[in-house]
């Protein structure tokens, strides 16, 4: 399961409409999403988790990793691939020991020094951003186009970019040695997410 493609990484935002939420999901897949992380900072416990379990059926269909965001614990509930922590959440060493070598472990990190922690403490990929402005995560720091470089450079795991990445402006993290495009608004809040999908994952591949 470790080898791990991360071109186009979608995250999830808030689901109020769980049956299009979950439509949207597949759809992004069938367009090409090559990793599905649920993130739901506000959700209770058991609405986490029933909502895990929906979206793992589709993962497990579609043979597409499913990361959880933070809750270590849903992730260990409904078998995940694997665990996302940002710098305020367990600490990437913790978690390593509690889920285990085999599962996926990423940390999101806006420094060479946190990236570097991170690979240190068995990180299996590195989440940096945000690489635009963006309104799904409004306290996330913000990382230049040199220092996103300076990240990729600083470490020997995968880097994927994250916050603001649309349509209109992925193509200028080319050449940055990155591995894939983190998003959510541009798939999540499209009116057609396999084609958005596509069209992102051309813009990458390109």
């Amino acid at each position: 399961m470790k080898n791990l493609d991360l071109s186009l990484y979608l995250v999830t935002d808030k689901s109020d409409d769980v049956e299009k939420f979950l439509n949207t999901i597949e759809e992004a897949i069938k367009g090409g999403v090559t990793v599905v992380q649920i993130r739901e900072k506000t959700a209770d416990t058991l609405d986490f988790y029933n909502l895990a379990l929906k979206v793992k059926e589709i993962t497990t269909k579609y043979d597409v990793p499913l990361i959880i965001n933070d809750r270590v614990d849903i992730a260990m509930a409904v078998d995940a691939d694997g665990v996302h922590v940002g710098q305020s959440d367990m600490p990437c060493d913790v978690t390593r020991k509690l889920i285990g070598e085999e599962k996926i472990l990423g940390v999101s990190a806006a420094t060479v020094q946190e990236a570097k922690k991170a690979q240190k403490d068995g990180a299996d990929y590195i989440g940096t951003g945000a690489v635009f402005p963006t309104q799904t995560k409004d306290d996330a720091d913000s990382v230049t186009k040199e220092e996103l470089e300076e990240i990729v450079k600083s470490i020997d795991i995968p880097v994927v970019a994250i916050g603001g990445i649309t349509l209109e402006n992925a193509s200028e993290l080319a050449d940055t040695g990155i591995k894939g495009l983190s998003v959510v608004s541009a798939i999540m809040s499209s009116e057609n997410p396999k084609k958005s999908s596509q069209e992102l994952l051309k813009i990458f591949n390109s």
